[in-house]
């Protein structure tokens, strides 16, 4: 039931009984497979029928006179035609284009969607059921924007530099502490960063000031373990 179950908006997901029984990303990876074969196979289906059907009343009409002057290619490429504008067509690419991009979602980020029509009802729900939270998102919202045009108009008036790298020590433990002339937008705490063969765990970011304002700062791990989810970091070479 996993794949089926996938079709859900998360929230409407963590609701059900089987929440922490099902692999979610297996669930959506294979959710998006299915979708997106069941779309081709329909597609294929509804060509057989729907052009086999116009065309085969095209040649009717023209046998019977009622289109003149006309060929069977002329036939075809009107069916054609008709068949890439009609709604059930586009549909069909639509569920495929769903299933596609749920299948990377899923694969690629580990992050399970919902189909689109569930997922905005999901979502009108949430609004319509807490507003102050919306108000709350939406002033959010605006200033992240802010935020994002104040950070674009800072880089296009400055330089990237090579990230500055400064080691201390803390007790037993190494610190590193990172400054860059650009946001890492990936590097959100707590996840692993990988410098060569030594792991690190990013306890810390912030955004300070001067040529490289964006901080960030790391404790060594005794032990690490690769994965999608590891940052991999190269050190910048002096000069």
């Amino acid at each position: 039931m996993g794949p089926v179950l996938a079709l859900l908006p998360a929230r409407w997901r963590r609701g059900l009984g089987v929440a922490r029984e099902v692999d979610w990303t297996r669930a959506g990876t294979a959710s998006g497979i299915y979708e997106a074969i069941a779309a081709i196979v329909l597609l294929g289906y509804w060509y057989m029928y729907e052009m086999g059907r116009m065309v085969g009343n095209g040649v009717d009409q023209a046998a019977t006179g009622k289109l003149s002057g006309v060929t069977d290619i002329e036939i075809g490429g009107a069916a054609l035609t008709v068949f890439a504008m009609h709604p059930v067509t586009w549909f069909l690419f639509y569920l495929f284009l769903e299933g596609a991009v749920r299948l990377c979602s899923a694969a690629f980020t580990e992050n399970v969607v919902g189909i689109l029509p569930l997922s905005l009802l999901d979502r009108i729900l949430f609004l319509v059921s807490h507003p102050s939270q919306t108000r709350a998102g939406v002033a959010a919202g605006a200033g992240s924007f802010a935020g994002a045009i104040r950070e674009r108009a800072r880089i296009v008036g400055s330089r990237e530099l090579p990230d500055a790298l400064e080691r201390r020590t803390s007790g037993t433990d190494e610190i590193v502490e990172i400054r860059a002339s650009r946001r890492k937008t990936e590097w959100v705490a707590p996840k692993v960063v990988r410098m060569g063969e030594v792991y690190y765990r990013l306890e810390e970011s912030w955004e300070g000031k001067g040529e490289r304002p964006y901080c960030y700062r790391l404790r060594r791990l005794a032990a690490g373990v690769s994965g999608r989810r590891v940052i991999l970091y190269e050190e910048p070479v002096e000069r």
